[in-house]
């Protein structure tokens, strides 16, 4: 599958209480070379819900394919007293006990995700994956960027970072390899066409929008939400009001990885009045994420998803979905509605463990089904969208 840009949480002093984050944690799996990964701060969502995220008493019931969190900080625990990585310990336990999404952090990896909220990071600009063979492979360079200006393309494969072979190594050691500070070099050995070259590039700050918006020549808005980064929700907001009264909106979610479920929510208050988004669990204990009041009910809508519109992207097409609030076209969503919350441990790394599931409105639980469009398309599909929208009374 193709791999994603790194969008990041926001650290936090996890002593003072654990953070909630429905987390596409696939992100890590297949790579991005940019020096973090994509994270979702539910902890925002739920403050502006008045709603607890606290873990409840480590006796309370644990769901099959979770890791024991008592478990995890107790492997660590015991390698950090013998001279060995916690993080590694960890990670062992976590990766035996079918936690899908569950992963472990060193400190630099978690401090990372920072940049991530505004929609920047420290990198050199390409998107990564791994291919089937095992090879981390190019998936997208990111337009002006140091990758850009060097010369690589997507499909290029990447043998080795500052001479360290990548082979064998997983993504986020690769990552590692990758991270440093803005304008220091780093010298990346690729294969491309089964020639070997070798391009030495230096790290930037990068940035990229999260939120654009088109006017197309029949009347109709496209807003394309590229993540759920910090600003990218009332920027959906901003975009809504902007649109000519009564014209129609394709809220454009395809490839979307998810992002931030506080700004999730803020889009979906766009098109809604109040009233449910999402619910939650936290090993058994519910919890609600409602919109804010005032969203425009009226204006028709058409979301547009396909099998890269993951976790707070499929929150936010759920809710439109369930509520009548938009037609859904396009494909399969990924299927990401797990939970995850954060556990300091002892040698300062950080485990993300599966706590539970989220549901849209109507009850659905999305995590390994996703959502099915209710109109299927493959080609054309924005095109496909404004013939809805003529359907629903709107277009040329």
């Amino acid at each position: 599958m193709p791999g994603l840009p790194a969008f990041c949480l926001r650290p936090r002093d996890l002593r003072r209480g654990a953070v909630l984050t429905l987390a596409f944690l696939a992100a890590v799996a297949t790579g991005a070379l940019t020096g973090c990964w994509d994270r979702e701060d539910a902890a925002a969502a739920a403050a502006a819900a008045a709603v607890r995220t606290d873990l409840p008493a480590s006796g309370a019931p644990r769901e099959a394919g979770t890791a024991d969190r008592d478990a995890v900080a107790r492997a660590a625990a015991e390698a950090v007293a013998e001279g060995k990585s916690g993080k590694k310990a960890a990670q062992d336990v976590v990766s035996r006990s079918g936690d899908r999404w569950g992963t472990v952090y060193d400190q630099g990896e978690y401090a990372a995700f920072a940049e991530g909220l505004d929609g920047h990071w420290t990198g050199v600009g390409v998107w990564a994956g791994r291919a089937h063979d095992g090879v981390i492979k190019v998936d997208k360079v990111q337009p002006g960027s140091p990758a850009a200006r060097a010369g690589l393309r997507a499909g290029d494969r990447l043998l080795s970072v500052d001479g360290h072979a990548v082979t064998g190594l997983t993504v986020t050691d690769v990552v590692a390899l990758l991270r440093g500070a803005a304008g220091t070099p780093v010298v990346l050995n690729l294969s491309r066409d089964g020639a070997d070259l070798t391009e030495t590039v230096r790290r930037e700050q990068l940035r990229t929008e999260p939120v654009t918006v088109r006017q197309r020549a029949d009347g109709v808005t496209v807003i394309k939400v590229i993540s759920f980064t910090r600003g990218s929700g009332e920027r959906v907001r901003a975009a809504v009001r902007a649109a000519p009264p009564g014209a129609g909106v394709v809220l454009d979610l395809r490839g979307n990885p998810g992002g931030l479920v506080a700004e999730a929510v803020t889009a979906a208050s766009a098109f809604l009045d109040g009233g449910l988004v999402a619910t939650y669990d936290v090993r058994g204990d519910q919890r609600v994420l409602h919109a804010a009041p005032g969203g425009d009910t009226a204006r028709p809508l058409v979301a547009l998803v396909d099998g890269g519109t993951m976790s707070a992207a499929e929150l936010v097409t759920g809710a439109l979905q369930d509520r009548g609030r938009a037609v859904a076209v396009g494909s399969r969503t990924f299927g990401k509605g797990s939970v995850q919350m954060p556990t300091e441990l002892p040698d300062g790394s950080v485990a993300e463990l599966t706590v539970g599931t989220y549901r849209t409105p109507a009850g659905r639980s999305l995590d390994g089904s996703g959502i099915t469009p209710d109109v299927a398309a493959g080609d054309r599909v924005e095109e496909r969208a404004v013939t809805v929208l003529g359907g629903l009374g709107v277009g040329p």
